[in-house]
């Protein structure tokens, strides 16, 4: 396909004629005209958590939440060289996942509103990570937490959950998440005056946590230049906060959801959308493609990470990652930013752990 030419204004500057080819040059072109945009972020860092403004002099815990260091996936994605494959790794926040953001924004908005106070006791459903999230917080202001959560999880969340003082209700496991949330909401419903129903999945001050950090911390440490983004839907909040925040910056980006590809999955913390009670917060229509990820797949890719990367992971960063590899296949030049939702040590009681790797490498979809 022969180059054409295409007038673009950066501003502060005159305009260029620049050879672009494709969907990847058009994205790189707004890329190229966002990229002051994304310098002023660098320069001046988002702070959109009031506590955030004091992470350099911590005052307590959340202060810590957010500014997760971006990282380069080097050897996995070697195969697709025209690709930058980057990844937030979320384990870094102080409650060791993604689902900090989130916890810290539904807890804040509830203080705001006078929703929440010592008397009242959080109650939420969660699959782990929020959980943890929320029982780091309550601990740190002085509040009780209830949590549902089905019993299957991972022996370490639940030891974490204990060690932070959270009253932990464990419901049928064959029920997955959509059976805790069936608990709490009946409970909930029953003790209205001494309770404060987070509501993970219908809250939007889920997304809205992502909108204000985790999008602009991705445009910002990518200087503008990511042309997809990628990431697994649990409540959705992570990808429905980010994707919004991202297309306003540059709607030529191209955000991508991945799910587990049945009902019955091993990759905790992650839904399948068409069998699972759907979050108020989910908006289908907001992904570009949606990717669905065998369990298998990713924990062969979870496997590889902690043996070719170094990077010990949970299973749904390596489903995100195998659904980042299979788009880096596809587009064959691009900037591609995943989550990491959290690190292994969370799951180091799970099996696939102890499995060898042929020629210490495992293959994964196309």
């Amino acid at each position: 396909m022969p180059f054409e030419a295409k007038k673009f204004a950066v501003p502060g500057r005159r305009p260029l004629d620049t050879p672009t080819r494709g969907r990847y040059a058009e994205a790189q072109l707004a890329s190229q005209v966002a990229t002051s945009v994304g310098r002023r972020l660098v320069a001046e860092p988002t702070r959109t958590f009031e506590t955030i403004a004091g992470a350099h002099n911590p005052v307590d815990v959340t202060t810590l939440v957010g500014n997760t260091p971006l990282l380069r996936l080097r050897n996995l994605g070697r195969e697709c060289p025209a690709v930058e494959i980057y990844a937030k790794a979320e384990g870094f926040n102080p409650g060791g996942s993604v689902k900090d953001r989130a916890a810290l924004n539904i807890i804040r908005e509830a203080e705001r509103a006078g929703l929440l106070s010592p008397d009242r006791v959080l109650v939420d459903s969660t699959s782990g990570n929020t959980g943890i999230a929320y029982a780091m917080i309550c601990a740190a202001r002085g509040y009780r937490l209830k949590l549902f959560m089905p019993s299957n999880v991972s022996v370490e969340r639940k030891r974490i959950l204990h060690a932070y003082g959270a009253e932990v209700v464990y419901t049928d496991p064959m029920e997955g998440s959509d059976g805790a949330i069936r608990q709490v909401r009946e409970w909930a419903s029953h003790h209205p005056e001494e309770c404060f129903y987070a509501n993970q999945y219908d809250n939007p001050a889920n997304w809205q946590a992502h909108y204000l950090t985790t999008g602009p911390e991705i445009f910002a440490q990518t200087q503008g230049r990511v042309t997809h983004f990628v990431a697994g839907l649990g409540t959705s909040g992570t990808f429905t906060g980010t994707t919004r925040r991202l297309k306003e910056l540059n709607p030529f980006i191209r955000c991508i959801s991945v799910q587990p590809d049945s009902p019955f999955h091993g990759l905790e913390g992650l839904k399948h959308m068409p069998s699972a009670i759907p979050p108020g917060i989910y908006e289908p229509r907001l992904a570009d493609e949606n990717l669905t990820i065998p369990t298998e797949e990713a924990y062969a890719v979870t496997l590889r990470l902690a043996r070719e990367e170094g990077m010990l992971m949970g299973v749904s960063s390596g489903a995100a990652l195998a659904a980042s590899l299979r788009v880096a296949r596809k587009i064959g030049e691009g900037v591609i930013v995943t989550i990491f939702c959290d690190s292994g040590d969370k799951y180091l009681s799970e099996r696939f752990w102890e499995r060898e790797i042929d020629d210490h490498r495992l293959e994964v979809s196309g």
